[in-house]
């Protein structure tokens, strides 16, 4: 199963960061390929919510059900899709304080099969994965620099 991963310095406190991450129902507001974040069900610090993102190369739109635990104590939040349009999908971001800003890292591990189009397809999906992580990162940088 492929595996993307991504690291990026955002010179903003931890703390600032770490919320900006947690509130995933703002994700559309500073996101272009996140249309909607909806919550379907929280607990202390568990969430699950209703996706839908958009591939902006294909004019597709992608929907999934996502359960994510989100640790305080080490700043760490572990995702999984429960269903939708991925086979598999499941990671973690972490954020760690360093030289007075954050190290935001994110491993995300998918499945995504086209049974019938074969292994060039699979090469767009993880370009297209990829692009959506560095995305995430950019995203998080203005929000947090901003």
């Amino acid at each position: 199963m492929p595996t993307v991963e991504t690291t990026c310095f955002i010179n903003a406190p931890l703390s600032k960061v770490y919320e900006i991450a947690k509130d995933s129902r703002s994700f559309p507001d500073f996101m272009k390929d996140v249309k909607s974040v909806t919550l379907v069900e929280s607990d202390g610090n568990r969430f699950v919510c209703d996706w839908v993102g958009v591939v902006p190369t294909f004019g597709l739109k992608i929907r999934w059900r996502q359960e994510d635990l989100w640790d305080d104590s080490t700043f760490t939040c572990n995702f999984k899709q429960l269903e939708g349009d991925y086979d598999r999908m499941d990671g973690v971001w972490t954020f760690a304080e360093e030289n007075g800003g954050t190290r935001f890292n994110q491993s995300l591990e998918y499945e995504y099969n086209v049974p019938t189009l074969g292994p060039l397809v699979k090469k767009v999906i993880h370009a297209i994965v990829v692009k959506n992580l560095e995305g995430i990162n950019e995203a998080f940088t203005k929000r947090a620099e901003g």
